[in-house]
Order: C-alpha cells, then structure tokens, then sequence
C-alpha cells in the first residue's frame, strides 16, 4: 500500500477524474506528496482541481463548495456567505491561501473569506482536527487555497500564452477576466490576472428582487515562481481584490424594500512569498511568509454613521522534511502577529450618542500567535501505514485600546493508522485534539463600557478532541467509503448578548445590549456519518455522498443567530452527480443536491436569560432540492460553457443560512437572504 492522497470529491467532473489525475500521478513531486497525504481524517477530507472550477463557472463560495460532502455554505449574497464545516463556522477553521492564513472577523454580519475562483489551482478540504500540520486553530478543520502557477499552465516548448474569459449570468450580471503567462526561463514563469465583475440584485426562485444583493468586484494577481535545477524552488505573489455593494445594514439578514442601503466596501490585499528546497534523498526545506491586509467600510448615515474596521496579518512557516527509510517527518514552527482596529467614521456629533464612552471612537487589539509541530509517517509495511504528531501552540492577546490582556499556551496530539485488509479494502481510524486561545475579537464590536471587561478574568483555552473512523473500498472503478465522526470542543470561548463584568470582577447583567464580553460557555458536540460511492469509467461517473451531523451546544441543538460565530445546525443532507463525455473535448454534467426538513430547533435561550423574551421559541428551516447543469465544449482555442443553477427556480433560505424567526413576535427583521432562483450562465473562453 503506497501512501494515499486526500480523498477526492464526491462529485468529481469526468475531465478531473480521468485526465487530471493522470497527469498528477507523472508530476507528484516528494513536496507534493508530503504536503497533501493525510492519515487521521482521510475518509471524508476532499480536494476540488481548477477543471471542476471551471465547469462549474464558478463564481462565489457557495459554487466552489456546492458539492463537497460535510461543507456548507450560507448568506445568499456573496459579501455575506460563511462557510460551515460539520456545523462550525468558518471562525472557527484554519483558512490559507498559498499558505497565509485568513484570520479573524471584520464583521459579523458578513464572511471572513473571499476568493475569485479562476485564481484557484486547487481547494483543500480537511473536516475536524486534524495532523499537527493543520496550522493554527484548526479546530473545526482547514481550507486550504492554491493559486496557480504560470509553467503548469504552459504545455511544453510554450514561452508565453494567455486566456480571455467572459460570463453572462442571467441572474442578474456578468463577468470578465484575463490572464497572461508566460516563462522568464524553462522552470520559471510569471502569470498576471485581472477579473471584474458586476451583479445587480439577484430575484429568488418566488420571483422577488432581493434588495441589497449586487456587487461589483475587481481583482488583480500576480505571481512569479518555478524550480531550479539544483532542487531549489520559489514563488512570490501578490494579490489585491475589492469589492463594493449597495447594501443593509446588516448584509446577511434581508432587506425590505423601503428600507436603507448603504455604500459598502470590502478590501483585501495579501502578500506571500514561499521558498522550498528538496534533495535528492527526499529530505529539504519550506518556508512561506506572509502579508495580508483586510478592510470592511460601512457608509451608514443613521444611528453612529459610517464606520471601518481593518485587520493585518504577518508572519511566517518553517518546516524540515525527513525521509529517513519508511519514515518521513515533518517538522517545523510557525508565528504571526495579527492586529484588527475599528473607528467611527463621522462627525463626532454623530458617533458620540452612540458610544459607549464618547471620549473612545478608535479601538485596537494585537494577537500574537507561535506553533511548533513535528508530525510522522510511518510506512510500517506494505499495508499498514501509521501517522503521529504534536504540535504546541501559544496565544497572546492584548487589547491596546483597553490595556487588558491574556494568554496562554498547550499541547496537542494525533495519531492514526490506515490499514489495507484487502486490496481492495481499507481501514482507517484516528484521533485528533487541538487548541485555540483567545485571538483577535470582531472589528465591529471591539467597544465597551466605562470600567467593564471585555474578556472574562479566569478565560480559558478551547481544547477539542476528535475522533473517526471508517472503511474505504476500491475495486473496478467503483470507490466507496463510509466514516464516523465524534468531536467535542470544551471551554467554548464565545460572546453572549448582554453578559459581562465590571473591572473589579463583578458579574453584570442588563436588559440592554452589553458591550462583547468572551467568556466559556460549555461544550460544542458534533457527531455523524459520511457516506460516499463513485463509480468512473472511460467517459462517465456518478457518485453521491449522504450527511448525517448533530451540531449542539452544552446539549441542545445550535443555530445561526444565536450562535453566530460559532455555528449552525443543518438537516441531512445528499447529493447525487453524474457526467457523461459524449465526444472528445464536451462534458456533460448533472447533479441534485437535498437537504432534508430540520424542524422545531429550540433558540432564544440568551435573550430569556436577560428578559428580552419569557420563553423559549422554535424555527424551523423547510427543506429543499436544487438541480444543476454543466456543460463544456473545447473547440480549438475556444472552450464554450453553459451552467444551470436551481434549475427548477426552488424557493428557498439555505440551511448554513440564519434560520426565519419572522413568526416570533418581536424578531421579525432575523432571518437569512433567500438564495438565487434560477440562473443560466454563458460562458466563452479563448485561449493564446
């Protein structure tokens, strides 16, 4: 048994699955291999390739991720989607792109991660914590982005090539993108890329605008890198995206018709450099460092006025290779520094009535994190292999603008094995915990009251433990697998509406909204199943995944309003996809995807505690199906594409959306954006 690499997506397209593959089993390099081969949680981590981007034309995070078992994606609007792994929020996951991670939250009605799809080379997904490489506060998994690289793009004895792309989306808007590559020598080349875009607000699948959903988008991105000879390799990047919306004043709950829109911008700009050295034995070197500068504008004209939060992010990774016979180590540390500030913007008559202290209208806060890991692979023999690591990881936060403090530090494990019973027929089981510190808090809610606390005195660290296990079987074409999976987080560290504490320690407790206070709050479970088949042959596949998850809070279900930033609960889930390659250079694609009712989720435990509300209340979130259709055709230098989504214009709110609570009085203004209805996108591309 050789070592494996991640899991592929259940819903693979048949030009990823026959021809990709191929030509990654003739390029894997050693790097390669140990970057990407897990052991613990394999059965249910997924990697999607730029191939299955394109057909798809995707265009968000909820494209990207649509058909990727255990992941969900909600908020309607681009700007405002988050993404859900098991139940989780993206807050709560190690996100990187090139290796820099995207940390933090600018604020908590809209998402922490943007990307332009046609960047991508490939999408990492790993599901619960997982190997000591994970990077920091992968408690609820990692995602990791790759960008691609100008040689891979070039076909051999091509020095310099491009390709010009345009979308129309019939709901409502269009897209353009370029990109230009060439080599600067053999192994070396450089690629630059721009993509805009511009969407009006979309209707739903009842036929309704929904207000505050357009966008216009730009994105630039340049990146030079490639090998040596000598075993020496490099990339530098640079990327700067913006994005700017008409929208409500809180992006992720709708808007009605009559009420304010206001000017809102979203920037990111992030830096990266990565060095790698491999010789000839296999052993060497990598070493990623990274800038990354995010900002959010709200231009509001009621209540404080236009306020702007920023976060920036520095720091490095560093890790050996060892290839010492059947063992192949991985060593390394890792650090950054991240810093998020918020300001009132408007005159200070406008913001002062508003603040908690009129004498602060600019806040700060400075986290600084360290890792060291080791992780092992042990080819015991021929069918079994063994995987173990630990990695220790220190948190230090400071909040400048108050001068409170803390921090701490610890050690976690893991261990797995995979095991081959037959050749057809493997095991696989391991076990995973993590850590995660107190780290930089919401730009948006970064005030507090005169002589409070923002952070509890006695706050301990999240610590979280995971287990899984399954079988996977592969004979014939056919690849199916079936995992369980048992998480839990104890010490949550979470923000609860109307909770806090005096500077002498004292507890508080009001009627009215509070400043943020973090504080534990219990334990967070997540259980289920993960069910996959595929069968592939020449020119077509089908394959489906089913999801069974039970996301809970100290025992009783989560959902997204209440437990915004930690996660949400959604119904089971499915998915079914077949492809079909009639002819050589068209794909044929369809594939349905079902969430199942999940009804009477108990919520407004928080708000009973403080007496907004006397009991308890109940939302429901009615399930739902969508049917998509892909289709591409290459015909010389032109590749021409067509994608239907929510083909049958299904009217619904996304499960990883905030649930309708409308029909509890006095709650009318919660609820998620409803999703697209029916979208037909054309697409044509030209290639130099």
């Amino acid at each position: 048994m050789s070592i494996r690499k991640l899991g592929a997506c259940a819903s693979l397209s048949v030009i990823a699955f026959i021809q990709a593959n191929a030509v990654a089993q003739e390029t894997t390099t050693k790097e390669d291999v140990l970057d990407t081969v897990v052991v613990v949680g394999s059965l249910t981590d997924t990697a999607i390739n730029s191939d299955e981007l394109d057909l798809f034309q995707a265009n968000d995070l909820s494209d990207i991720f649509r058909t990727v078992p255990s992941v969900t994606v909600g908020g309607g609007v681009g700007l405002a989607q988050k993404i859900y792994i098991r139940g989780l929020e993206d807050t709560m996951i190690n996100v990187t792109i090139d290796g820099a991670p995207q940390g933090g939250t600018l604020f908590h009605h809209v998402g922490r991660v943007n990307i332009s799809p046609e960047l991508l080379d490939e999408v990492e997904v790993q599901t619960g914590a997982g190997e000591a490489t994970s990077g920091f506060g992968a408690i609820g998994g990692a995602i990791r982005f790759r960008t691609k690289n100008a040689v891979d793009l070039l076909e051999d004895g091509q020095f310099i090539g491009g390709k010009v792309d345009a979308t129309y989306f019939s709901n409502d808007g269009y897209k353009g993108s370029a990109s230009v590559y060439g080599r600067v020598s053999e192994n070396i080349g450089i690629i630059g890329s721009y993509v805009y875009s511009n969407k009006e607000n979309y209707v739903d699948g009842n036929g309704d605008e929904v207000y505050g959903t357009n966008a216009e988008q730009s994105l630039g991105f340049v990146k030079i890198g490639g090998e040596f000879d000598n075993g020496h390799a490099f990339s530098v990047s640079y990327e700067s995206r913006e994005e700017t919306a008409d929208a409500g004043e809180r992006p992720n709950w709708p808007v009605l018709e009559d009420s304010l829109l206001f000017t809102t911008e979203a920037t990111r700009n992030t830096a990266i450099a990565n060095y790698g050295y491999t010789t000839e034995t296999g052993n060497g070197v990598e070493l990623t460092g990274f800038w990354t500068n995010t900002e959010f504008y709200q231009g509001r004209t009621n209540r404080w006025g236009a306020y702007g939060s920023e976060i920036e992010t520095i720091g490095f990774d560093l890790r050996t290779i060892w290839n010492l016979g059947r063992h192949d180590f991985i060593a390394g540390f890792e650090g950054h520094q991240d810093t998020v500030s918020s300001e009132y913007l408007a005159d200070f008559e406008t913001w002062s009535v508003w603040a908690w202290d009129p004498n602060v209208g600019y806040f700060e806060e400075e986290g600084t994190l360290f890792g060291a890991y080791i992780q092992d692979k042990w080819q015991v023999n021929d069918k079994l292999l063994v995987s173990a690591g630990a990695r220790f990881d220190s948190y230090d936060l400071e909040l400048i603008t108050y001068g409170e403090e803390t921090e701490s530090d610890g050690i976690s494990f893991n261990a797995g094995l995979d095991y081959e019973i037959t050749e057809a027929l493997n095991f696989n089981i391991g076990y995973a915990e993590a850590f995660r510190g107190k780290e930089i808090g919401d730009g948006f809610n970064l005030g507090r009251g005169p002589d409070r606390l923002r952070i509890h005195p006695a706050l301990k660290p999240e610590t979280v433990e995971n287990f899984e296990t399954g079988f996977e079987y592969k004979a014939g074409g056919f690849t199916g697998s079936i995992a369980y999976y048992d998480q839990e987080i104890s010490n949550v560290i979470f923000d609860q509406i109307g909770s806090g504490s005096f500077a002498d320690g004292s507890e508080y407790v009001d009627i009215r909204q509070d400043s943020t206070f973090y504080e534990n709050v219990g334990n967070y479970t997540s259980t289920g199943y993960e069910l996959r088949a595929e069968y592939a042959a020449e020119n077509y596949f089908i394959s489906g995944f089913y999801n069974i998850n039970d996301s809970e809070l100290n025992g009783r279900a989560i959902e997204g309003y209440e437990e915004n930033g930690l996660g949400t609960s959604v119904g089971d889930n499915w998915n079914l996809s077949a492809g079909y390659i009639p002819m050589e250079g068209v794909t044929l694609q369809a594939s349905v995807t079902t969430y199942e009712d999940l009804n009477d989720i108990e919520t407004l435990f928080r708000a009973v505690d403080i007496g907004w509300i006397d009991e308890t209340q109940f939302v429901d979130k009615p399930g739902y199906s969508i049917v998509d259709l892909f289709a591409t055709w290459e015909v010389g230098d032109f590749e021409l594409s067509a994608a239907v989504y929510n083909l049958f214009d299904e009217d619904y709110l996304a499960h990883a959306s905030v649930a309708d609570y409308s029909d509890i009085p006095g709650w009318g203004i919660v609820a998620g954006v409803p999703e697209p209805g029916r979208d037909v996108r054309l697409s044509v591309a030209f290639n130099f």
